[in-house]
């Protein structure tokens, strides 16, 4: 599976691209670069392993960095993949570490709920500090990618409304649906029960993982801020805010790297606060570049863990097979 997505991101992204991605950090300014965004993941990786001690799941930190990252390489480079990249991290999870699947896959679901609070807060923030500088974005902009934000925000809002009063969603989702039968003592019912008691009752693990997810916005802000300067351009602090609530707002759209979508927002953005178009589009590249290089790394990662849960299947399906035999021989 890892060198068939391969083929097809190279394919999509094209290979050039990939190559001009590693040339662009040769210097020592992409190496800071590189570094700040080797920090977010395994602060993202931290994330989760408060999450899964918080669930009273215990696993090294490096034990849990490989499906990590294989599970970014997905969300990164296939985000079509709709929850590809977080059923992928559950999956390997529960083959290489015995994490059962509701325990797993809940971990995974607040991990991304706490992410996209975070990102929402900035977005919130980094607009409204834009409008106040520059005023309103062209129509079609502000249709697309606020549509996106206010989708994104009433998911979140209406989840948070559920989890407090301790609601279920996904019943709500069977009866529309005509399968309530299906919910009854499903996995998917416990999984929903595990994260509303995240929430409710595990108030200090919620505490540090939340403070967690700042951090990882902190140090994704100090990456836009040193990239413009290390770009030849001065901005604030304030205003570069900004740059990363569009950051994060091209994320939302699932375009594999975010390739069109970051672009045009940058464009809006570094030409409105006198930072140049040009500017814009190598800033995108670079940024783009530092996370397809770890995104790359994910699918190696991703290659060796898929052979060698293969093999152990392999290995468990023969001595089963061989067991039974020689239950059967006089």
């Amino acid at each position: 599976m890892g060198i068939a997505l391969f083929i097809w991101i190279g394919k999509a992204i094209g290979w050039q691209e990939i190559k001009s991605a590693f040339l662009a950090f040769t210097g020592w300014q992409g190496i800071v670069i590189l570094a700040v965004t080797l920090l977010i993941i395994l602060i993202g990786n931290w994330k989760w392993l408060e999450i899964l001690k918080g669930e009273g799941v215990e696993i090294s930190f490096r034990g849990l960095l490989r499906p990590y990252v294989a599970g970014f390489s997905v969300m990164f480079l296939a985000p079509v993949l709709f929850w590809g990249g977080e059923v992928l991290r559950g999956y390997i999870l529960k083959k290489r570490n015995a994490v059962p699947w509701t325990k797993g896959m809940s971990s995974i679901i607040i991990d991304r709920i706490l992410e996209w609070t975070t990102n929402l807060i900035v977005i919130f923030l980094g607009v409204l500090i834009f409008l106040s500088i520059i005023g309103l974005p062209p129509a079609k902009i502000a249709l697309i990618f606020g549509g996106a934000f206010l989708i994104f925000a009433s998911g979140i809002t209406y989840f948070y409304f559920k989890a407090f009063k301790r609601e279920s969603v996904v019943e709500i989702i069977l009866r529309m649906f005509g399968l309530k039968r299906l919910g009854e003592k499903s996995a998917i019912i416990k999984t929903e029960q595990e994260i509303f008691n995240f929430f409710k009752y595990k108030k200090k693990s919620l505490g540090k993982v939340f403070g967690l997810s700042l951090l990882r916005a902190g140090m994704a802000y100090l990456r836009v801020w040193l990239l413009i300067l290390f770009l030849g351009k001065k901005i604030a602090l304030i205003p570069a805010l900004s740059v990363l609530g569009f950051t994060y707002l091209a994320a939302m759209i699932p375009i594999p790297t975010a390739l069109g979508s970051h672009e045009v927002l940058q464009t809006l953005a570094f030409s409105s606060l006198g930072l140049g178009a040009s500017t814009a589009a190598a800033f995108t590249m670079l940024i783009r570049g530092a996370e397809l290089i770890f995104a790359l790394v994910g699918m190696t990662v991703l290659f060796r863990l898929g052979i060698s849960i293969l093999k152990n299947t392999f290995l468990e399906k023969l001595n089963n097979f061989t067991g039974d035999k020689n239950e059967v021989s006089p």
